[in-house]
């Protein structure tokens, strides 16, 4: 894959998880985790005046830089330079907040495999046994010359609906049908 000198100096400046900054230790416990904050709302928003004046170069997007992302995503470039300062705002906030989520330690923490509950008791829940099935298959009638399964459906019917006229509210009738008079043009 060919990558951009730009594209490849963003990804030198982009921080990687090595090798030696994986611990084997113990895990802490949620309770341990829970009971002193790291980070807070704040903190993953649009960063402070003073934070934003003590950036590095590297941290701050240029108008070139944006253009480029742009063509790369095949994007429209801005209109207007109020726009484009926007755009720019709105890129360095996100990057802000990505840097943020890089910088949590994540030593001991599983990666997230799925998103249910994995636990015995939903996975027991959640199993489906010969047991679980067997009124369906004692429902099932074998057909053919090949001994298909074949699933009867049973009709249930309504007492109230056997009793009911349907002719009763018929203008006119010829016995057991409705008659329905038509004008002719």
């Amino acid at each position: 894959m060919l990558l951009c000198s730009s594209c490849r100096s963003l990804l030198r400046r982009t921080p990687r998880l090595s090798q030696h900054s994986i611990s084997t230790s113990a895990k802490p416990s949620p309770a341990d985790i829970l009971s002193r904050p790291t980070w807070s709302v704040r903190s993953l928003r649009k960063p402070s005046p003073a934070a934003q004046s003590s950036a590095s170069p590297t941290d701050r997007i240029t108008s070139s830089q944006l253009h480029h992302l742009l063509r790369l995503a095949a994007l429209p470039l801005p209109q207007t330079p109020s726009e484009e300062s926007t755009m720019i705002s709105t890129l360095q906030d996100q990057l802000h907040f990505v840097r943020a989520v890089q910088r949590v330690d994540t030593t001991g923490v599983e990666p997230l495999r799925a998103i249910r509950d994995e636990t015995e008791e939903a996975r027991r829940e959640n199993t489906i046994s010969l047991a679980d099935l067997q009124g369906v298959l004692d429902a099932e009638e074998h057909t053919g010359h090949y001994k298909r399964a074949k699933r009867v459906r049973e009709r249930i019917v309504d007492e109230g609906s056997e009793k009911w006229d349907v002719l009763g509210t018929a203008g006119r009738r010829a016995g057991k049908y409705f008659v329905v008079e038509s004008k002719k043009a």
